[in-house]
């Protein structure tokens, strides 16, 4: 038998079918890990005891509901793994049902639940055989408004480091005018702050500019929000990593996401990697107004 030289990252992709979760695998493959699509649960612990002997650094497992009544095996599988040293992350891509419909009919396929009822029926299935998976994943993506290329740079985006921290923050600045991101653990509003929009030379430029970046961080009330904000995420983290969440996605909104939320994430963001936690940013409306 080999002997491991390295931890093995374990990850699980799953989520409602035309949500994405072939994208998300085909990008995780060509970062570099190894990839099994459509496993039986029950076989998870067998294929991570290979994966260790053959020195895998980083496995994803994807899993749809085409197992069906296999899904039942996954608390025992995940058991089983906990007992070899192994926790899973679990990766979640959803889509509102309008995205999910869209994209069925237009590759003409039923979904694998659907039956002898439409598209909505058997999306409605999907949700309710899923909804226990998805409330304990450590990352949902939203791919509603997400086209493929989009998707593969959230999950390399996430996944493409190779590390394994203890928890890993990802800061994601977003405009209410586009939507509450439904993938985020944590929200945050900061259209309290004065907005940038009104100051004319400032209305062109973005919360990544030093301009407007000074502008908003320049106030009272965004220190204090930040310091708060900084405190916070600091007590949650051990809590998280005592219940197993690797990854956690944290919404910072401002009106269009263009200046103060930008502005706030980036911070937030440089304040939370210098308390020593892995942190990423991503701007999901920016360019969009």
């Amino acid at each position: 038998m080999t002997t491991p030289t390295s931890a093995l990252r374990f990850v699980i992709v799953t989520g409602m079918s035309g949500a994405g979760r072939r994208t998300a695998c085909h990008t995780l493959e060509d970062l570099g890990w190894y990839v099994v699509d459509n496993l039986p649960p029950q076989l998870l612990p067998e294929l991570a005891q290979i994966a260790r002997e053959r020195d895998f650094a980083q496995v994803a497992v994807g899993l749809d509901v085409r197992t069906r009544s296999a899904f039942q095996q996954i608390p025992t599988a995940f058991d089983a793994l906990g007992r070899n040293g192994v926790v899973p992350q679990i990766l979640f891509l959803d889509a509102d049902d309008a995205a999910i419909v869209r994209r069925q009919e237009s590759v003409r396929r039923p979904l694998p639940l659907q039956g002898e009822g439409g598209l909505l029926d058997g999306a409605g299935r999907e949700r309710r055989l899923l909804a226990t998976l998805r409330a304990s994943a450590d990352l949902v993506i939203d791919t509603s408004n997400l086209n493929v290329h989009q998707l593969s740079d959230r999950v390399a985006h996430v996944f493409g480091s190779g590390d394994d921290p203890d928890i890993q923050f990802t800061l994601m600045s977003f405009g209410f005018k586009n939507g509450v991101p439904i993938d985020a653990d944590m929200v945050f509003d900061v259209r309290f702050l004065p907005n940038p929009h009104w100051v004319a030379d400032l209305r062109p430029q973005t919360g990544l500019s030093q301009a407007v970046s000074s502008y908003v961080l320049g106030h009272a009330e965004a220190t204090a929000f930040l310091d708060h904000a900084t405190e916070l995420l600091t007590v949650v983290k051990p809590g998280y990593v005592r219940e197993g969440k690797r990854l956690a996605t944290v919404a910072v909104g401002c009106t269009g996401g263009k200046h103060r939320s930008t502005a706030m994430a980036v911070e937030l963001a440089r304040r939370l990697r210098n308390a020593g936690i892995v942190t990423q940013v991503l701007h999901r409306d920016l360019g969009k107004e």
